[in-house]
């Protein structure tokens, strides 16, 4: 399955380097030189890597065929895809893939529907599901205290009812 681990950003100086927003548990190895990645927009790829490195702890990729600054920024907000499978990649019970998470109806423990799983927030101190209740945006930390169960076979959430939170 193709799933988007990356996020092509604003050039990085005039040599064709592109910032990059990482939407992967594992850079190393998806990012690694002479890797090949889909696109979204397809059109815009496949990309090939040819450089990689960290600078000031953002993600920099240069691209076969991108040599200057306007190529990066015709490459800007382009998904960046490979070929994964999630159930490969989990590492044990509690490790998810995005693509298992959203999507997921939510509920609390006395079975009330609080909507669906629309994206998973990377922040600074834990991850965050954002869930779309009745056209607005609830936002739960994704940690054991507030989100006991997850079935990714049933696509079900179940989140602990704390005042204030739901």
């Amino acid at each position: 399955m193709l799933l988007v681990v990356g996020r092509i950003g604003r050039a990085h100086g005039v040599r064709g380097e592109a910032t990059i927003e990482i939407r992967t548990d594992n850079p190393d190895s998806r990012f690694a030189i002479g890797n090949t990645l889909q696109t979204d927009p397809s059109d815009k790829g496949p990309l090939t890597i040819r450089d990689a490195r960290f600078h000031s702890g953002t993600l920099l990729l240069s691209f076969n065929g991108v040599d200057d600054r306007n190529g990066v920024e015709a490459l800007r907000n382009v998904f960046l895809m490979a070929d994964v499978n999630p159930e490969e990649a989990n590492l044990s019970n509690d490790d998810f893939h995005i693509s298992q998470i959203v999507g997921c109806q939510v509920l609390d423990s006395s079975a009330k529907d609080w909507g669906v799983v629309t994206d998973v927030l990377h922040l600074p101190a834990q991850d965050t599901l954002v869930i779309n209740y009745e056209g607005r945006e609830i936002l739960v930390p994704f940690v054991k205290a507030f989100v006991p169960t997850i079935d990714v076979e049933k696509k079900v959430i179940i989140v602990n009812e704390i005042e204030g939170l739901l």
